[in-house]
């Protein structure tokens, strides 16, 4: 089931005021109420432009989570650019190690877990800016294996909006949970609208509702 409640939610951070004056200065709003656990898996849709990125950052640092995210190993080499990835949070991908980069991500939350630690992986479910007939299953696989809840958090450009208040416990029905994430990405606008991909997963093409704005 998802949540969207206007109550201040059990999990809250300390944001920065710099980073939220910013986001107003630029015509952003938030629509934020914390988060429902100290562990889980949020992503970011649409990701149509390079532009994704720094809002979402300042997004990030407005609410003060210390959301982590995956990145292409060798960024992660690149001098100075690969130590500035690493505090913004950045997690090398890594798809060599024994569990693969699904199964080492899950125990790294497990570990969190254990340790009460806030742990949140940040990805974009497209893996692309480019168009794809669908969305990737890492976003999924992790958070059904950490048994972590989903956060969507809806890009809507065209009227200056981030909502961060959706969350999804995934069922393991693939099918059946892509079509709640396609409803709570019904508002969704990106930079590039023809580039966002659709709500359901690659290797198949179930029906998911689309709704448009009223």
């Amino acid at each position: 089931m998802a949540v969207s409640a206007p109550a201040p939610l059990p999990v809250q951070f300390q944001g920065s005021a710099v980073a939220a004056w910013l986001l107003h200065l630029l015509g952003w709003r938030l629509n934020y109420h914390g988060f429902v656990a100290r562990q889980g898996v949020a992503i970011v849709y649409p990701h149509t432009s390079n532009w994704d990125f720094p809002v979402a950052v300042l997004a990030k640092w407005a609410i003060g989570v210390p959301v982590r995210f995956w990145g292409k190993d060798s960024l992660f080499r690149i001098p100075l650019f690969g130590a500035w990835l690493r505090w913004l949070g950045g997690v090398p991908l890594d798809r060599s190690t024994p569990r693969g980069a699904v199964g080492d991500m899950a125990a790294q939350i497990e570990r969190a877990r254990q340790r009460n630690e806030v742990f949140w992986l940040a990805l974009s479910p497209e893996g692309t800016r480019r168009y794809t007939d669908g969305w990737r299953s890492g976003f999924y696989q992790v958070a059904l294996r950490a048994r972590v809840p989903v956060l969507v958090v809806q890009l809507d450009v065209r009227n200056k909006w981030i909502d961060i208040s959706r969350f999804v416990t995934l069922t393991g029905q693939v099918a059946a949970d892509h079509q709640r994430l396609a409803a709570h990405c019904a508002q969704a606008n990106g930079f590039k609208p023809h580039g966002a991909s659709p709500v359901r997963p690659l290797s198949t093409h179930p029906t998911c509702p689309q709704k448009e704005r009223p």
